[in-house]
């Protein structure tokens, strides 16, 4: 005898059992000792006078970014169609994004939170500026849950290093401007926008 057939008419006969509303019951008081949330609602630091870019700057940015993600989305396909060099690996290797569009959803927020995680506690590079720009062209939206936090933790942290360059000249300050532009204007986390000088 088959036992599907058997497996499936128990789950039927169970669910049947099943009430159609079910209430839960629930002590308020237990609820009272026991709740703690920590939700950070803050936003991005305020730039220094002068650091911020101006509105069509970050209007540009959001378009070419467009542009490069509607790319990926095209060329997606025939990318992971390809075979990859044996001399490849993906965080030892620059964020080409023929190699991080090959990523799934679930890997692009990884690695995201690996390198947000590793930022939090580092300098800001060049290299890690590459990196996340490209995981943010492969971010599908809708976001999942996960990766709005994350973008948002990338963007307040973006906020603080940009306070502690010492010069709106030096080279990372556009590159910060970038990623906290992107994830306020084309993640729509216009909370953490900067306001454009």
């Amino acid at each position: 005898m088959d036992s599907l057939p058997f497996v499936q008419m128990v789950t039927l006969i169970e669910a049947a059992q099943c009430p159609d509303v079910v209430v839960a019951q629930i002590d308020p008081k237990k609820l009272k000792r026991k709740q703690s949330v920590n939700i950070s609602l803050s936003g991005c630091q305020p730039a220094p006078e002068g650091y911020s870019p101006t509105l069509q700057w970050q209007q540009q940015q959001v378009a070419q970014f467009s542009t490069v993600r509607q790319s990926v989305n095209r060329h997606r396909s025939h990318w992971k169609s390809q075979q990859l060099d044996s001399n490849v690996t993906m965080i030892g290797f620059p964020p080409l994004l023929s190699i991080v569009s090959r990523m799934n959803q679930a890997t692009v927020t990884s690695v995201l939170e690996y390198l947000s995680n590793w930022f939090g506690e580092r300098d800001f590079t060049p290299e890690l500026g590459r990196w996340l720009y490209a995981l943010l062209a492969c971010l599908e939206k809708p976001l999942l849950p996960e990766a709005h936090s994350l973008i948002r933790q990338l963007a307040r942290r973006c906020s603080e290093v940009r306070l502690l360059v010492d010069s709106k000249d030096d080279e990372r300050v556009p590159a910060l401007n970038l990623l906290i532009c992107l994830v306020s204007r084309y993640f729509d986390q216009r909370d953490l926008a900067d306001e454009p000088s």
